[in-house]
């Protein structure tokens, strides 16, 4: 394709888990799709992740589960806090009956990678890498594409947005949200990891802290949670004391912890929480984080983008390869998605409000919850969590499961 000349049907803002798995599920019933990456590779230091027993699922129906099986990957079955009073379980996910009853950590850019190579083995797929969207494209009101620097214009008949919480097509199209905001920003590092210092994932609380370590086998992947827009406060206090409290809560980082040299090996997630109102607009559609910001709270956003991104491929398949879509086919999608998003997102801001907010104030002590010493007491009931983490209130399939022949 040349630079000015890009005409597809489908054109995908954003080359993350939910843009990929769109533009391989449409293209793998024939409808033309372009997928806008602005980076040139997917190398990039990403938080979200793990894997979650939905998008498992997914890739199993698509005959990808033992390619993702070679990837370099983690499996964690049970979800823990550690409080002041004890370890205290969250969630067991061995509980499920679900084929994939575990998270799965497994390095971003290889899962998109795979995502991206078994893509472009159906004739319908392109995926533009350094082809950052600038603006849309509308005519008489209607998004008829998307201006790119480094492979101009795009010419699509639908227009999806997939690029995230500082989407630039929603911003484009000034589409209104609710905002239902956070009390936490997130501070994001990396430590090294010896088999000595535990495994798996788990949430560590103190007064005024709390911190996630996520094992991604040879090292950390660690969320310091602090108040939000707390970021400059932390580094007024400098790193000696960061790294104190950091070992406050997790002793066995101490060592490990002396690598922590800069602020520059320190990234901040501003966390927020919002939804928008309409999801769509003529000739546009926004799915994941675009359409509904999610908090870091269990670690869902993914997962659930991933879901809307194949609801919107099973609803848009048909209208696409009929030359029937429309407005209400749009809106249809946002009906799919949204009972899951709101419940999802209620989920969060409940324990926003109940758990991270007074932990984070530090004005009472950290001590287990009702909720959790339910859960230690009746372990039945640590499905519940399980489910609802791993799985979500509405897990979606393809529009055919069947694999590439």
């Amino acid at each position: 394709m040349s630079v000015g000349q890009v005409e597809t049907d489908v054109c995908v803002v954003g080359g993350g888990p939910a843009g990929l798995v769109l533009g391989l599920l449409l293209a793998r019933d024939g409808v033309r799709v372009v997928v806008c990456e602005k980076h040139e590779d997917f190398l990039r230091d990403f938080r979200g992740d793990t894997v979650h027993p939905s998008t498992l699922d997914l890739l199993a129906e698509l005959g990808l589960d033992k390619e993702f099986e070679q990837l370099p990957h983690r499996t964690v079955t049970a979800l823990s806090v550690d409080l002041p009073d004890g370890v205290w379980p969250v969630g067991d996910l061995s509980r499920l009956r679900n084929p994939h009853p575990y998270l799965a950590m497994v390095p971003q850019w290889d899962l998109l990678e795979m995502l991206a190579n078994h893509a472009a083995q159906y004739p319908t797929f392109t995926l533009l890498r350094s082809a950052e969207v600038t603006d849309v494209i509308r005519e008489n009101g209607v998004v008829t594409g998307v201006r790119t620097a480094g492979h101009g214009d795009i010419r699509a008949r639908l227009t999806v947005a997939a690029d995230g919480r500082h989407s630039t097509v929603r911003r484009a199209l000034g589409l209104r949200s609710r905002d239902f905001g956070a009390p936490m920003d997130v501070a994001w590092f990396r430590l090294p990891r010896r088999d000595s210092d535990g495994e798996g994932l788990v949430a560590h609380f103190g007064a005024g802290r709390i911190l996630i370590t996520i094992d991604r086998g040879d090292y950390w992947q660690v969320a310091y949670v602090l108040p939000k827009d707390g970021y400059r406060q932390l580094v007024a206090d400098g790193l000696p004391a960061f790294r104190a409290s950091v070992c406050d809560l997790v002793p066995v980082l101490a060592d490990a912890l002396e690598g922590v040299t800069s602020w520059d090996q320190i990234k901040i997630l501003t966390v927020r929480v919002d939804r928008l109102e309409r999801w769509h607009a003529p000739g546009a559609l926004l799915i994941g984080d675009a359409a509904h910001a999610m908090s870091p709270v269990g670690g869902v956003g993914i997962n659930l983008a991933v879901q809307d991104a194949v609801a919107a491929a099973r609803i848009l398949v048909e209208p696409l390869k009929t030359h029937r879509l429309s407005s209400a086919v749009l809106a249809k999608v946002q009906r799919r998605r949204t009972p899951p998003t709101v419940g999802t997102q209620l989920f969060q801001r409940l324990a926003q409000h109940a758990v991270i907010r007074p932990v984070l104030s530090g004005g009472r002590p950290v001590t287990a919850p009702f909720p959790l010493r339910m859960l230690r007491r009746f372990p039945a009931l640590q499905v519940i969590p399980a489910r609802l983490i791993g799985i979500g209130l509405r897990p979606e399939h393809p529009p055919r499961p069947e694999p590439l022949s």
